[in-house]
Parts: C-alpha cells; structure tokens; sequence
C-alpha cells in the first residue's frame, strides 16, 4: 500500500518541479484532513459471500462503499443505482465560484469510480421499503436487497425561499455556489462584478442542516478578499447573517471567524434565515425572533434550505422525532452508521442523521466503519469500529491561505499534523492542500484506497 501511495503522489504532484514545494503538497495529499492514507481493502482476505447489497447514490459515500465492498468480498452481488452521469467534485464549488478554477475542474463521469463487477442501474430509487428488504426505482422496477446502503446525499430546496428560482444564479446579483458546476460559474460572474464595483454584499446560511457548512463563511472570506484586491473594499458593505447565535458549531473555530471578520470590517447579523428574495427590487427578507427584516444588496450568495432526498424522507429510514426528523435524516447509529431500528441497513455521507458529517473528509472515515460492520456480519463476525464524528473544514480566509480545521462529534480540534500546522492559523499550506492536494486523495477514496 505504501508504494501505491507513493505512486498516486507522484502522478498527481510530478509536474512540480520546485522540490520543497512538492514535498509539501506530497505531504498535504498524503494525510489532508484527516485522510491520511490507510492500508486499504485489498490487504485484507476477502469474504466470501452470495449476499445482494444495494447501494443508493453514486456520489462520494456510495461509490467509496461499493469499491470498499468489491475488495472485500467474493461472489456478492454489489448494485448501485443513480441516475447520474456526471461525477461532481462537491469541494471544489467554493474555488469554481471564486475564480479559482474552472467548472470543468469539478466534473468527471461515474462510469469512471464503478468497479469491474458491481452493476450500476442508470435510475433513481423512488422507494425505500426495509420492512420488506427492498427498494423500488421510478421507473417501477423492485429490487430486493440483503444489505443496504444509502448514500442518497440531500436535496437542495431553493423553492422554501419565496422568490428564488434557481435559473436566477448568475442574475440580478444574486449567487449560489451550491447549486451545480454551471451555477458556482456564474455565481464567480456575479460576484466578480460585484468586486469591481463594491455595493452591499449579503452572505448567509439556511436554518437547516447543511453539507460543508463552512462553505458560507469561506465564501465571505474570499469576496472580500477580492474586493481588497481591486482596491473597492472601501466602496462596499459585507453583512454575514448567522442562522442561530454563532458563526461555526465548534465555540473556539466561531470566536476565532468572529475575530477575523470584526478585523476586516464584515458585519454580523445573528438569528436572521432568509425567508423570501425579490429580484427585481433587490431585497431580501430575513425571518428574525422579532418577526421579519428587509435587506438590500448588489449581491447576495443564496445557500438554500436542505433537507433528505424524497425517497429517504417519506420511508421509515428517518428519524421519527427529535432534531433531525423535520428534515428527513436517516436515523443511524452515530459510532457505526446502523439504522437503528433496520440491522441490515447503513447510511453513509449527507444522508447520516448525526451531529457532524457532511464532508467529504467524513465520508473516507465514516466508509470504512459502515463497510466493516456490514462485511463483519456477512462472515459472522462482529466489529468495534467505530466513527467519531471526524470532520474537516479547510476554511479559506483569503486567496492563497486557510485555516486546516478538524474536529468530532465532541468538538475537540484533532489536528492531522500536531506541532506542524496550527489549525486556527492562516496558512499557505493549508490552502494549497484544499485547491491541489484534496481533489487526488479524493479520487482515490472514491477507488476504495483512502
């Protein structure tokens, strides 16, 4: 595994020709945010087994999972359904709506990741039914299943903001780097504009449960850095509108961008949701405790309300109460990603009704737990692997540095490099790790081998 490791590392940073350079982003790929690369699946004795598993959704947890299962067990049927051609490199929205990269930069195709031997239907699972072992497919097909899988991700709700419409990305000053490679692109046009003339610039995040949830301070961040650069930092206002009484759920991460932005003059709103938008007046209303705020901006990045994909939300997967039922998430075990009232069903990624999770850095720690509990059952074993919450947030400040932030479910920071990368300082290491060093380990937890 070592020598594969030092093999992906040169393919991916050959072409640096500066030494110390390379051996930096050698060094950020080989144990970026937490994904430091451990000996993989095909080190271990496969099991052998005539078990059907299905898995739903081709993003990074359901691929990751199937190329997982494929090196460990012999003779298992491996089903994966998405409808999905195109393969998004989720962490790479932020750097396309900044200018960074281009949209092309984020696209690749499933039919890439998909082992030999595991059968991909080209469709979308509209039912989910555990109490009968089986899942139904829009187009009607029933597909039973002795283990399942579910790697759904999560639905974008633009519509629960009255007035948005998702083909205003890129119109009217209004932005949104979540909503696809085409939508972060024009988003980077409309912001760019934005810093070539300054105005009020309005940044927020949803009330919901969200993936990357950094994703809106790192995009303050960078549009004022951009302002900054073209010398309007002057001719423009930046408001940031928390959704509850803290800019990050880890309190020392929350004070430390508190400290950065009263330094750089954004202003903070707390306990503002975005409830309705008007393009053509250019206003948007927040919900507030004391009923409802009118702002007007030049620009505006919309991050919209999230919630479980249909077939997820109106199955008996989800949670039936407490904080994550509103909205869908499947109710798992948050050390093993069981279900915990269906055995022989995981969720893995976005989907995972737990308190942290929704990276991609947690989808390569939360895998290899969900895949060891299932193939330990399938050979009569039991496992003590357990996940703990890890996740990882490289947290741009500005172009050319970020904050490495790691932590889990007790938000204790659990730095991949103690003693070498600070994680509340603002690094050139770190921002180099999050626009080379992460897309190669990615890909590579996609193939089962991180």
């Amino acid at each position: 595994m070592k020598k594969e490791r030092n093999i992906l590392l040169d393919e991916a940073f050959g072409s640096v020709s500066d030494p110390r350079r390379r051996a930096v982003l050698m060094l950020s790929a080989a144990g970026l945010a937490g994904v430091a690369l451990k000996p993989g699946p095909a080190t271990a004795e496969k099991v052998r087994s005539q078990a059907h598993i299905v898995v739903v959704g081709a993003g990074a947890g359901g691929l990751a999972a199937a190329s997982r299962l494929s090196s460990l067990l012999d003779g298992a049927k491996i089903t994966l359904i998405d409808a999905r051609k195109r393969h998004l490199y989720q962490p790479g929205f932020t750097l396309v709506g900044a200018g960074v990269k281009q949209k092309e930069y984020v696209i690749s195709e499933t039919a890439e990741y998909i082992p030999a031997g595991v059968e991909w239907l080209e469709t979308r699972v509209a039912e989910i039914d555990p109490d009968g072992n089986k899942v139904v497919t829009e187009t009607g097909q029933s597909i039973a299943y002795d283990f399942l899988v579910v790697a759904a991700g999560l639905q974008l709700e633009y519509s629960l903001i009255e007035g948005m419409d998702e083909s205003l990305i890129g119109k009217e000053g209004i932005g949104s780097i979540y909503h696809s490679p085409e939508g972060a692109q024009a988003t980077w046009q409309a912001m760019s504009a934005f810093a070539d003339k300054g105005g009020r610039g309005i940044f927020l995040r949803p009330a919901t449960e969200m993936k990357c949830a950094g994703a809106p301070l790192k995009y303050t961040f960078l549009t004022d850095d951009h302002l900054v650069r073209r010398g309007n930092r002057g001719k423009a206002e930046i408001v940031y509108n928390a959704n509850n009484k803290v800019l990050f759920s880890v309190p020392i991460v929350s004070e430390k961008v508190r400290m950065l932005f009263r330094e750089r003059g954004i202003r903070v709103n707390y306990e503002r949701v975005l409830q309705s938008i008007d393009p053509g007046r250019r206003i948007a209303t927040f919900r507030t405790p004391d009923g409802t705020e009118e702002q007007d901006y030049d620009f505006i990045h919309v991050i919209p309300p999230m919630r479980a994909p249909d077939a997820v939300r109106n199955s008996p997967l989800r949670w039936q109460d407490g904080a994550w039922a509103d909205e869908g998430w499947m109710e798992v075990d948050k050390g093993t990603l069981r279900h915990a009232r269906y055995p022989n069903v995981f969720g893995v990624g976005d989907i995972a009704g737990v308190p942290k999770g929704k990276t991609a850095a947690s989808v390569k720690w939360q895998v290899p737990v969900a895949v060891e509990h299932l193939v330990a059952d399938i050979a009569g074993k039991t496992s003590d692997a357990l996940y703990e919450g890890y996740t990882s947030c490289p947290l741009i400040t500005r172009l050319g540095r970020a904050m490495l932030v790691e932590f889990d479910y007790e938000n204790n920071l659990v730095p991949s490099f103690p003693g070498v990368i600070a994680p509340l300082e603002e690094l050139w290491v770190s921002w180099v790790m999050k626009t080379m060093a992460l897309k190669p380990t990615y890909i590579s937890m996609l193939r089962g081998r991180a």
